[in-house]
């Protein structure tokens, strides 16, 4: 099993950029544009099988050894070595274990974070059929739920606010509810305002919940919450 972190904490934008920026694709709005993503990302997928199947082979042949001479086996460390290497080409295993210091505004890997939340939200069958990580999208949005983010990040998230509140719910979706509360104001709120006029049965629910939940932020968002207010909202 392969423990602890998978990229060096010195990485820099640049080298986030330079291994990640052809996972852009993944929300392209023309669908040949995005089809070529999938086709990399599944290059880059088929590369961390192997070399995970490479480390474990390792790991099980220095087994033997003890702890600290099995971490320092050369074998162990080149196998792993080009399982970190791997992992940092691919989604969304480059955003698993990376250390983020300083608070997530100013993580390097933050644009790939975003990026990989905007595909779920506007791209969810492709999501779920080639990248499929309910546990990364919980933790990405719970991290991402933070005041002094910048403007461009700030507009990043109430994009995925709206998109999010104009489906039918998907699993992890509830987090959102954290994120709109760190960012609440008149452009997150002008968003459920319209949601909830429109003519999307979805969007007229979540942003009716949301708004109620952002003028009550004492109130916690659970799903007993959810199904109180929900029949009560039915019985108006």
């Amino acid at each position: 099993m392969i423990k602890g972190k998978l990229h060096s904490g010195a990485d820099d934008g640049h080298g986030w950029a330079e291994r990640l920026e052809w996972a852009y694709g993944l929300i392209a709005p023309e669908p040949v544009e995005r089809a070529a993503a999938l086709v990399r990302l599944a290059s880059a997928r088929a590369k961390v099988r192997r070399t995970r199947a490479r480390f474990n082979e390792a790991w099980h042949l220095t087994s033997g050894l003890g702890h600290e001479e099995q971490y320092r086996e050369p074998v162990l460390v080149a196998a792993r070595e080009a399982y970190d290497e791997a992992a940092s080409r691919c989604l969304p295993e480059a955003l698993w274990n990376t250390p983020i210091s300083g608070g997530i505004s100013t993580w390097p890997g933050l644009p790939f974070a975003l990026l990989f939340l905007e595909w779920e939200a506007r791209y969810p069958q492709e999501w779920t059929q080639h990248a499929k990580a309910w546990g990364t999208k919980q933790t990405l949005i719970r991290k991402l739920a933070a005041n002094g983010h910048g403007e461009a990040v700030r507009a990043k998230l109430v994009d995925l606010v709206d998109l999010v509140v104009q489906r039918a719910y998907r699993c992890k979706d509830r987090e959102y509810v954290r994120v709109a509360r760190a960012i609440d104001g008149d452009d997150l709120r002008g968003r459920p305002d319209r949601a909830h006029r429109s003519d999307n049965p979805w969007a007229q629910l979540h942003a009716s919940y949301l708004l109620w939940l952002l003028d009550r932020p004492e109130i916690p968002n659970t799903r007993c919450v959810w199904r109180a207010w929900l029949a009560d909202s039915r019985s108006r």
